[in-house]
């Protein structure tokens, strides 16, 4: 006789008692929750013990949007109202516990300028991909980082196609991220070798949620391909002329692997711009804070106050060179990007206001449910 499948859980799709609470806070105990597994063109599809559904934004939750934030997106959890033939309404977002995010010129799909996209919610890890090629970028891997720990997920380094570097070559360069980003997982993988997928695999949890960001090309989908036991997303080569990834991967998309864990593929991103993350960069250059505590102004900058231990750090090569460049170029974004949101967070108290004042205008017309 065959053994009976397990029956699937919330918590097997992420759930724990942090949405739980919310979700009795905001009095969505009528409705059942769901995950947010894709979205296209406004659409999203939703994933609970129950089945999957197309479900699709009331106008209660576009009335109510600031921002782009205010919507769904990839990992969020959501109350839903079943409405039959695998259709639903989508009732309100839980609130997230983690968030991926970054800033962008991109405009949105009304033509209106998008300071933010989100990444991805709710994600217990980021597993930050780089191949072993010209993509290599030790700045680039402490930018992800910045804006993976400020959103209160933790990061990790998978350097992919190991396979095309010798043994020493690739011994120096794993050093090199060591050196640059101090004790972090870090997956030496091959898909053509299979090298450190065994250890990949073991890495990855039942009910733990799991993003791979990097540039176009270096193998995020080709991995999470490996992962799932089949070839189930569309893959493309590095150039090798260019040595840059096609842009194959053109949506977010969220997989269940057999073992339990959960995995969302992104599109490729060459660069990704901070918001207002100056926490993030703080963490991440722990020991640049740890120097400034010396430092003889408080509100040092590390640029060229006297007395600056950050900067005596540094020409001492106490602290390296590169890594000190790349802070400052991070902080001075983060910087400018915080005093951006401020600007727009006011904005946003003032549009708030007028909301409430329509909302009590609809009240008193009788649309108490919109």
């Amino acid at each position: 006789m065959e053994k009976e499948a397990e029956k699937l859980t919330l918590e097997d799709l992420g759930y724990n008692d942090f949405f739980e609470t919310n979700r009795k806070k905001l009095e969505f105990g009528d409705f059942a929750v769901a995950r947010v597994t894709s979205e296209t063109k406004g659409a999203y599809r939703v994933k609970n013990i129950d089945g999957e559904y197309l479900a699709k934004i009331t106008g209660k939750i576009r009335f109510n949007a600031r921002s782009r934030e205010d919507y769904p997106a990839v990992g969020d959890w959501v109350a839903i109202e079943e409405s039959g033939d695998g259709q639903a309404a989508l009732r309100g977002v839980l609130p997230r516990k983690t968030v991926m995010k970054r800033k962008t010129g991109d405009k949105d799909r009304q033509g209106e300028k998008n300071d933010t996209q989100m990444i991805a919610a709710n994600i217990d890890t980021a597993f930050i991909v780089q191949s072993v090629g010209r993509d290599f970028n030790l700045n680039r891997f402490e930018r992800y980082f910045a804006i993976a720990r400020d959103g209160g997920i933790e990061p990790a380094v998978i350097l992919n196609k190991v396979d095309l570097l010798a043994k020493d070559e690739l011994d120096l360069k794993l050093a090199e991220i060591r050196t640059r980003l101090g004790d972090v997982l870090i997956f030496a993988t091959s898909t053509k070798t299979e090298e450190g997928l065994d250890e990949l695999k073991k890495n990855i949890a039942k009910g733990k949620t799991y993003c791979f960001l990097g540039s176009s090309g270096v193998g995020k989908s080709s991995l999470i391909n490996i992962l799932l036991g089949n070839e189930i997303i569309k893959t493309g080569d590095i150039s090798e002329y260019a040595d840059r990834g096609r842009h194959v991967t053109t949506r977010r998309e969220m997989y269940f692997l057999d073992g339990g864990g959960i995995v969302i593929d992104n599109p490729g991103v060459r660069e990704v711009g901070l918001i207002d993350t100056l926490s993030g960069v703080g963490d991440v250059f722990h020991e640049i804070a740890a120097f400034a505590k010396e430092c003889k102004f408080e509100d040092c900058t590390h640029t060229h106050e006297p007395g600056c231990a950050v900067l005596a750090a540094t020409k001492s090569g106490a602290l390296d060179a590169e890594k000190y460049a790349n802070y400052i170029s991070l902080a001075k974004e983060a910087r400018h990007n915080e005093a951006s949101s401020f600007e727009k967070r006011n904005n946003a108290r003032q549009f708030g206001r007028f909301i409430n004042k329509a909302k009590k205008d609809l009240r008193e017309v009788g649309l108490k449910d919109y």
